[in-house]
């Protein structure tokens, strides 16, 4: 993509539908005459008389308890500078998003217009009261410290400089672990620390805390070595100033165990890896590009254990990992600080927490067999579903020994719950589904490609690395909308119906005569469909010259089906293909079926399609737990359509007693928990949350979740196709260009797992 197209698409995706990444959004029902006297006028006036008789009573009867003020004067937003206070309102609004879906507390941005210290400090004091917390963002040293120390000393909510503690946190986790697996200790290790800013200075404190002596400490700023004998060293730097004679990075990285980069690209040299000592740790933790090339230094030194802030490779040093749930942690007790004791112990949380057995799904979204703990993982990914329950509880813990928590916590398991009900990770189906695809890309091919928003979604996918695409269509049509989108990349462009496509035409016309010719294909049959862009899609992957297919956006779902059933066909063993949904809902993803092909499936049809919807949430990372659903509950009618449902359920139990499944039940009892065991305690849904439903029809399956995607504004992943030969995905008519990438990413991992099989049967070969 294009430094100009990449402008352009950011700037759109900042200004539509509507300006901005954050709004605020009702909380309480508002529908009513009744409801509005109660919010405001006249019976808001009874939280304020409760409030104003005890100030703490804020915390009960307003969300200030999970409010974060995100603020910032824009003298220092990352890789641009100082730019002003408006013009890191986007980055600002950013953090509150990244508040908000990883530990679901409330981010407000406020940008303020004063690069004067006192009138920042008392500012941010005057508006205290609305906040349950401070972060502050992007101010420049040395005035951030400054900042951050008043106003931790002055106001009673937590206060934190992400930018200081977030990356000297996570970092401080990974490299207890490098030295852990290096056998080395932090009291003996040499430091070099390439960079002095505010983010460097904080992360060589807190290594102190952990045990790192200062004269094994040498710090760097953009004129070289910090020594004791320079002029004008601010006092931040002055802490960290040598005496030893050394002057540049070539000399403080001799024999050197560590090497923390906070500067810029390319400063550290193979030479200079080189020199260090035996299994050397190295974050390169600059940003786009780290000080040293990933690949380079592991080249060049096999013992290395190499950190970035990269996502593509191992070991990512995210302030996501810290900053969301630190703030949880200390606003669920009301701590009036974040102190040393609970960063602390938010390092060793995250510490431990890699040493720990990861989750499947964890493994799944990064397409790895089993991720363990070792020199590519010191440190969790972002995606994993456990930071929630483990680091706000940790920093919690902390606070409250440290004695700065004023509402202590007293049932942890029931905090535990309310963290993973809370904390949004179910919504990360998207967010993983690309990256899974983008670890190994496969070739998709696009079959309507001549329509404009067909190949923007093919253009996506392949800037983003998540398919290597196939356009199929009018080569001059399809070039023309290229060069209209700015798509120049050299992408496979095939018309079926052209004179170059003859030969392979005629070859796939004849395999296609002989598939089916006692079927009622006859030859001319085959060469005129072979001249459809569905039956050469398809045709394509039969004969391994793609990996997978799409198409759907401007047909009837039954004319782009056909095709696919006469030259795919049903994998081996399975009675009846059909579809699953994938929705992503607020109470996390809903796996759906048959949503677009089975009209009227019997008992055994059913249980089929619950064996193989089961299966694609198993593939995404899912414990499937299983509604078949009625409008009965266990035995209830009598009625021939409830009892398809319980006979469905008995095969199930008896073929397939390891899956959480039962039925017949309603659909009100399978998604309320308590309603479930209350009723029907002796079901092995009760207690459980169901994620997935088992539609007796299509009738109910298909108007079920348009509804859902229409009038709760639930997205849809789908319809994912199920028990064919190959990985081909038909798409609702004039599907979203985001819903055709999503698919064309679905098509990428459903080939990934299909590749996986065919490997494991035939011993990797």
């Amino acid at each position: 993509m294009s430094k100009e197209k990449q402008r352009r698409e950011a700037l759109i995706y900042h200004a539509k539908p509507q300006p901005g990444k954050i709004k605020v959004v009702p909380t309480k029902p508002y529908a009513t005459q009744r409801d509005l006297a109660l919010a405001y006028s006249p019976g808001v006036a009874e939280p304020c008389l409760e409030i104003e008789k005890n100030k703490d009573e804020v915390y009960r009867y307003t969300a200030k308890g999970n409010v974060v003020a995100v603020i910032s004067n824009g003298t220092a937003v990352l890789g641009l500078g100082n730019i002003g206070p408006e013009a890191s309102k986007p980055v600002m609004e950013g953090k509150s998003l990244l508040f908000k879906i990883f530990a679901d507390i409330d981010g407000i941005d406020i940008e303020l217009d004063t690069e004067d210290v006192d009138k920042f400090v008392e500012t941010v004091k005057t508006i205290a009261p609305t906040f349950g917390g401070i972060n502050l963002e992007d101010i420049k040293a040395p005035e951030a410290f400054e900042i951050e120390r008043r106003l931790k000393e002055e106001l009673d909510i937590p206060v934190m400089h992400d930018d200081q503690h977030g990356t000297a946190i996570i970092s401080a986790a990974a490299l207890l672990n490098a030295l852990e697996l290096t056998n080395k200790k932090m009291e003996k290790v040499k430091i070099v620390v390439n960079g002095a800013g505010a983010a460097a200075i904080s992360c060589t404190r807190l290594y102190q805390a952990f045990g790192a002596q200062r004269e094994n400490i040498v710090m760097l700023d953009s004129k070289g070595v910090i020594r004791s004998d320079r002029d004008n060293l601010s006092k931040q730097k002055a802490e960290f100033a040598t005496n030893r004679d050394i002057a540049t990075l070539d000399d403080a990285m001799k024999d050197a165990d560590v090497f923390i980069g906070l500067s810029k690209a390319d400063i550290l040299k193979p030479d200079m890896l080189e020199a260090m000592a035996k299994d050397p740790i190295v974050f390169a933790m600059a940003n786009p590009d780290p000080e040293i090339e990933y690949d380079l230094a592991c080249k060049t030194r096999k013992d290395i254990i190499m950190a970035t802030g990269r996502s593509d490779h191992p070991n990512q040093v995210n302030n996501v990992l810290g900053f969301p749930f630190i703030f949880r942690g200390a606003l669920d007790v009301r701590a009036t600080k974040i102190n040393e004791a609970m960063k602390m112990a938010a390092v060793r949380a995250l510490a431990d927490l890699t040493k720990e057995s990861v989750p499947e799904q964890v493994n799944i979204t990064y397409d790895t067999t089993r991720l363990t703990f070792g020199r590519n993982y010191i440190i969790p990914k972002p995606f994993d579903p456990r930071l929630i329950a483990k680091i706000p509880p940790a920093v919690a813990k902390a606070a409250m020994e440290s004695g700065v928590a004023k509402a202590p916590i007293e049932d942890w398991d029931k905090y535990e719950e309310e963290l993973l009900l809370r904390s949004g990770n179910d919504n990360k189906v998207v967010r993983m589904l690309h990256n899974r695809a983008k670890v190994n890309p496969k070739r998709i091919v696009f079959a309507e490609a001549e329509l404009l928003d067909v190949l923007k979604a093919a253009q996506i996918v392949y800037e983003e690395g998540i398919a290597i695409p196939i356009l199929l269509g009018q080569k001059e049509i399809i070039m023309k909308l290229k060069e209209q989108l700015e798509f120049d990349a050299e992408v496979q462009i095939i018309d079926p119906r052209s004179e170059d496509s003859s030969t392979i035409r005629t070859m796939y016309a004849d395999k296609l005569w002989q598939m089916r010719k006692r079927k009622g294909e006859t030859r001319y049959s085959a060469r005129v469909n072979m001249g459809k862009r569905n039956y050469f899609g398809a045709m394509m992957l039969m004969e391994g010259d793609a990996d997978g297919m799409i198409s759907g956006y401007s047909r009837a779902y039954p004319k782009v089906l056909k095709p696919v059933f006469e030259v795919i066909g049903r994998a081996q063993g399975v009675g009846k293909a059909s579809t699953v949904n994938i929705m992503i809902t607020e109470r996390g993803p809903l796996f759906l079926a048959d949503t677009s092909v089975n009209i009227n499936p019997n008992a055994e049809e059913l249980a089929e399609i619950a064996v193989m919807t089961a299966n694609v949430g198993s593939t995404f990372g899912f414990d499937p737990v299983v509604a078949m659903l009625s409008y009965a509950n266990f035995g209830s009618s009598n009625d021939k359509e409830a009892q398809k449902v319980r006979d469905a359920v008995k095969i199930l139990h008896e073929k397939h007693p390891e899956l959480v499944v039962d039925g017949e039940i309603q659909t009100d009892f399978a998604l309320d928990q308590e309603l479930c065991r209350n009723n029907f305690s002796f079901s092995k849904l009760a207690g459980k949350k169901v994620n997935t439903f088992i539609f007796p029809n299509l009738d109910s399956a298909n108007i079920t979740y348009k509804l859902l995607k229409g009038l709760n504004k639930a997205s849809s992943i789908g319809p994912i196709m199920v028990g064919l030969r190959k990985s081909v995905h038909i798409l609702q008519l004039g599907s979203s260009v985001d819903e055709m990438v999503n698919m064309a990413a679905v098509a990428v991992i459903d080939a990934q797992e299909r590749e996986k099989r065919k490997k494991a049967k035939t011993g990797g070969k």
